[in-house]
């Protein structure tokens, strides 16, 4: 199956700002589990405390309570740059998670959330259409937790857990033109620009990175 996306897809995401994050207890708390890696060197200093305020978790049956609250919470959100889900995502959010899990099974996409130091689901990091040691990269990061560096910081994680976990070689983004928060996390992640491309309809951009590579390496 075939996920066309865009990071456009997955907005909300930028600068080390103050914006906060969702408080202790609420829906979309889960259970901590992985850290992630830091980042090197100075230029890099940033990521590496966020590294160690959030981590990826690898989609799961019991993350569907937690996940839908969060869609549900940022459906306003997303919706004023990205087209709404619409009611039927919703509706039937059970079985749509169930065949998320089996694509995951079959190996030919890797889903994660991202989960703060709170324990609180903030976003999504998704690697979809795996094949021949390629796949294409989206995200999303909710409002509350927005502009603080997550989006940068679960990118950096994902990039490593596709080198090392998963096997893979190189990674592929899309985004409009127009979304400069989108191009300015993947710069800062090592993707470079490979071509133009049309992106819901919209001008947009082709990103690659060869993983295995520190970024800023060409």
């Amino acid at each position: 199956m075939m996920h066309k996306q865009s990071v456009d897809f997955f907005p909300g995401y930028g600068g080390l700002g103050d914006t906060a994050g969702r408080g202790n207890g609420g829906p979309g708390r889960i259970p901590h589990r992985m850290l992630g890696s830091p980042g090197r060197g100075r230029a890099r200093s940033s990521l590496r405390m966020l590294l160690g305020m959030l981590r990826l978790e690898r989609l799961r049956a019991d993350h569907a309570p937690a996940l839908l609250a969060f869609e549900r919470e940022n459906r306003e959100y997303f919706a004023r740059t990205i087209s709404d889900r619409g009611d039927a995502y919703f509706a039937e959010f059970a079985s749509l998670h169930r065949a998320r899990l089996a694509e995951q099974d079959a190996g030919v996409c890797h889903f994660h959330v991202v989960v703060d130091d709170r324990g609180e689901l903030v976003g999504r990091v998704n690697l979809v259409d795996v094949e021949e040691g390629d796949a294409e990269l989206g995200y999303r990061i909710g409002e509350r937790a927005a502009g603080r560096g997550m989006a940068t910081a679960a990118v950096e994680e994902v990039c490593r857990l596709a080198a090392t976990a998963y096997g893979l070689s190189t990674l592929t983004a899309y985004t409009t033109l127009d979304n400069v928060a989108s191009r300015t996390v993947l710069g800062r992640n090592g993707f470079t620009v490979v071509a133009d491309a049309t992106v819901g309809g919209r001008p947009g951009l082709r990103h690659s990175r060869r993983l295995g590579a520190e970024p800023g390496d060409r």
